[in-house]
């Protein structure tokens, strides 16, 4: 499965969910994550800026969480 990380490099809360992302993966389930810095698109900044972490499963379809982690939604993607 992919998923799309929308981050900051300084950001704490970023390195959180990128890690409890990671955590979810099983042998049979992996996960692959692109990790945009938002810092480097202003565009990125205008439409993110306070929200990062946001996380996508799917970039034409609403945002899975920010801020946290939401394991269930995550899950969900995942078992699909």
């Amino acid at each position: 499965m992919h998923f799309t990380l929308y981050s900051r490099s300084y950001c704490h809360l970023c390195q959180d969910m990128l890690d409890a992302l990671m955590r979810l993966q099983t042998p049979d389930q992996p996960i692959t994550v692109d990790v945009i810095d938002v810092d480097a698109d202003q565009a990125l900044v205008d439409r993110f800026d306070e929200l990062v972490p946001v996380l996508y499963a799917d970039l034409s379809q609403p945002e899975l969480c920010h801020y946290f982690l939401d394991e269930s939604k995550v899950r969900e993607v995942l078992n699909k």
